[in-house]
């Protein structure tokens, strides 16, 4: 009884939180389908309190990560005359899609020591430990795999993406590229205060293949034999019915 009744006191002396967010996505399941070029996510919420807002200025981080996978960064350089592989390292884990998008500029709204601790910017979000000795460079091939995938959509930091209005609302909109990986799709929102934070809420996106996309993503999982003697018929259909088609052309 002594025991309980501890535990009720204690929670009874915790402080309320003075700031939460109540959060709103447009959608939190976007389907893949065979014709599917990429999708819109509209992040929107509002900030609750249980006291007056405070004099220092209120930011808003949307932070939206996929599945993380092994990725391997091979560095090129041209020997006799030629362009070849030469050095590697093998990224231990990074999300197949990541962005970041804030109220302000990233260095002043979020602080090193709460990035580290959160785990909220591009190079925090990659985890790279086990680069070989040889290697003395390798945060350079991080920043590698960074570039390369902003070029293709897949990482983005959308500095001033976020509309915040009166310290209360706020809303983002965060583009998904067609080449999306299936699974859960981490989404966290930060509320930040001189680069502190100072609340966080988390949800998730879930993105599936769907239709003809996703029967032939399973087949090819449960059953490649099956799978591959089809595409093999498929392609030989194709075949011949172009040949078929060449030759009622030239008949013509």
């Amino acid at each position: 009884m002594r025991l309980w009744l501890g535990l009720l006191l204690c929670l009874c002396a915790l402080p309320l939180r003075a700031e939460e967010v109540v959060l709103g996505l447009s959608r939190d399941r976007v389907a893949i389908t065979a014709t599917f070029e990429g999708s819109e996510i509209l992040v929107f919420g509002a900030v609750k309190r249980e006291a007056p807002i405070p004099q220092e200025p209120l930011d808003v981080i949307v932070a939206i990560a996929g599945p993380s996978k092994p990725a391997v960064v091979r560095r090129k350089e041209r020997r006799f005359g030629i362009w070849m592989n030469t050095e590697a390292v093998e990224v231990d884990a990074a999300p197949s899609f990541y962005a970041v998008a804030t109220s302000g500029p990233l260095d002043k709204v979020l602080s090193e020591v709460e990035d580290l601790r959160h785990q909220i910017t591009l190079e925090r979000a990659i985890r790279s430990v086990g680069a070989p000795m040889t290697i003395k460079d390798a945060r350079r091939f991080t920043q590698a795999l960074i570039r390369i995938r902003k070029k293709q959509g897949a990482y983005q930091t959308l500095e001033g993406g976020v509309a915040l209005d009166e310290q209360t609302l706020f809303r983002t909109a965060i583009d998904l590229p067609a080449n999306l990986t299936e699974g859960q799709y981490d989404t966290r929102i930060f509320l930040t205060r001189e680069g502190r934070v100072v609340s966080n809420f988390e949800t998730t996106i879930d993105v599936r293949k769907v239709g003809l996309e996703r029967w032939l993503f399973t087949l090819s999982r449960q059953q490649p034999l099956l799978y591959g003697l089809m595409s093999l018929a498929i392609a030989i259909a194709a075949g011949w019915g172009a040949s078929a088609a060449f030759q009622l052309l030239r008949r013509a």
